[in-house]
């Protein structure tokens, strides 16, 4: 037997496939599969901060993709080949039939920075598909990284107990809804008042503001800053610079409203020594509508904000009357008034919400249109603390800022 016919037999007597040897296919990226990535990266930093990333020093994934971007406009082989896909038009055109792709530079060009040799990169010799010489894999990304002044200056509060029980009971107001978290503005960061910063919760407790003349190409102005006391929940404080935490906040951050039950108590303190001398007003009352209108139901946060000497009895057959959208009421809230002209305090409320006064008609039973007053678009946390500005006589130094719907400084 021959030793052909030995191997074929041997074959042949496999019934396990132990011998059935197939080849495994590749999980290898070709190196067209890794230009389509690094470019869909600069594709990606595009689509997410609306421009083409450039050589930013303080953003080293930003000056990698600006370095590649480069890179690739210099190859017209690449050019070609990312046409498809460069839906920014960020790279030039294909070079076309019988044009040149490269001349020899008689006066070659000093190179004095990084940009210079970069951009004196003919053989590409510093730009790959994937790696290269900016590429880091475990540097953290823009956002997740603080300014210095936000990070670096932390240090151990020595009396953290002092705050403690305080950050503890505002976490409960946020799990409760108490509280809430609105977006941030310049103006919403004052003394005495809580924030999150990348879930953290902080505590400004203290501004030192100092004014500094500094010169522009517009003339000279003058800026406000000056050192913090903040105090953070995880048992740090840091005295950073006012606009050092404004920024961080505004980045990546929200205010912390007031707790609604203290709101309310607040307003009970103004009128905690009635006597029977006092002379009952009235009531200043919160109410929601029950209408099933399309026009009014689909509108979150409509309230009617009223006075009466007896609420019950006003809002009674409130379905048949065009103050209440010719639908049933919720009763959600109410002050009772001492001393004070109520209807004056009306006023006051109407005139701070005007901006956001419901405008819808209304047609009675016998079909007249009537054009509700009363009626406001601002959620009820708001409400309750205009109530208590208009309360302390702080309401001049505010407004409420109807798209956004928050109060804010004037």
């Amino acid at each position: 037997m021959n030793k052909s016919k030995i191997l074929d037999e041997i074959f042949d007597n496999d019934p396990m496939g132990l011998l059935d040897v197939r080849k495994k296919a590749s999980n290898m990226r070709t190196p067209d599969d890794r230009l389509l990535a690094s470019f869909g990266e600069i594709n990606d930093f595009v689509d997410q901060h609306g421009k083409e990333p450039s050589a930013n020093p303080a953003n080293i994934s930003e000056f990698r993709l600006h370095a590649r971007l480069k890179g690739l406009r210099s190859d017209p082989v690449k050019i070609e080949l990312l046409q498809e896909v460069d839906i920014h038009e960020l790279l030039p055109r294909p070079p076309q039939a019988n044009e040149p792709i490269l001349k020899y530079n008689k006066n070659p060009k000093s190179l004095e920075s990084i940009d210079d040799i970069l951009d004196d990169d003919a053989l590409n010799i510093l730009e790959g598909e994937d790696e290269g010489l900016f590429d880091f894999n475990h540097t953290p990304t823009e956002d997740r990284r603080g300014s210095p002044d936000f990070v670096a200056r932390r240090y151990p509060c020595k009396n953290f107990e002092k705050y403690e029980a305080t950050f503890r009971s505002v976490q409960t107001d946020l799990a409760t809804g108490k509280r809430k978290l609105i977006p941030f503005k310049q103006e919403y960061l004052r003394e005495g008042e809580f924030y999150v910063h990348n879930g953290i919760l902080l505590y400004l407790e203290q501004v030192d503001f100092e004014e500094a003349e500094q010169d522009y190409q517009s003339g000279k102005r003058i800026r406000i800053d000056g050192r913090t006391k903040t105090i953070f929940e995880n048992g740090t404080e840091s005295r950073m610079l006012y606009r050092s935490l404004y920024k961080a906040i505004l980045t990546n951050g929200k205010a912390v409203t007031h707790n609604i039950d203290q709101v309310n108590e607040n307003f009970d303190k103004e009128f905690s020594n009635i006597t029977e001398e006092d002379k009952e007003a009235g009531y200043i009352y919160v109410l929601k509508s029950k209408s099933k209108d399309p026009q009014i139901a689909t509108i979150n946060n409509l309230f009617k904000i009223g006075y009466a000497k007896n609420v019950e009895e006003r809002i009674e057959g409130a379905e048949k009357q065009p103050t209440y959208l010719m639908a049933p009421v919720e009763y959600v809230a109410g002050w009772k008034c001492y001393n004070m002209n109520s209807q004056k305090f009306e006023n006051l409320i109407h005139n701070f919400f005007g901006s956001s006064c419901l405008e819808v008609d209304v047609f009675d039973q016998k079909g007249r249109r009537h054009s509700p007053r009363e009626w406001f678009i601002a959620p009820l946390t708001v409400i309750e603390q205009a109530i208590e500005l208009i309360i302390n006589g702080k309401v001049v130094k505010y407004r409420y800022d109807a798209l956004a719907k928050t109060i804010v400084e004037r």
